[in-house]
């Protein structure tokens, strides 16, 4: 994210779970990492791309999840292999309602 122009501040945290209840994401959306950009909520491995458009459009959601961890998708630590997985991003709203915002293969 930082070669992308964003300034990161991680904070190791052993109550994760509470934290992702808290912003809204189900077990189904949670992934590994949760980060809180812009007002917005990004979960898991979500490309910077992703996360940049998020901030330009302002939609009206909580924010942006890659739920799981695709191993070999061509994002920061999960590079595996040579081979990119298929994954989607998703946004979700506050009232539990999720859509595709991107895919990947």
């Amino acid at each position: 994210m930082e070669n992308h122009g964003f300034e990161v501040t991680a904070h190791n945290r052993n109550d994760l779970s509470a934290i992702k209840q808290a912003a809204g994401l189900t077990p189904k959306l949670a992934s590994c990492h949760t980060a809180f950009v812009g007002g917005y909520v990004i979960e898991g491995h979500v490309p910077a791309q992703d996360v940049i458009e998020l901030l330009k459009q302002q939609p009206d959601m909580k924010g942006l999840t890659v739920p799981g961890m695709p191993a070999g998708a061509n994002v920061p630590g999960m590079e595996v292999s040579d081979d990119n997985a298929t994954f989607d991003v998703l946004g979700f709203r506050a009232n539990g309602t999720v859509r595709r915002w991107n895919h990947y293969e």
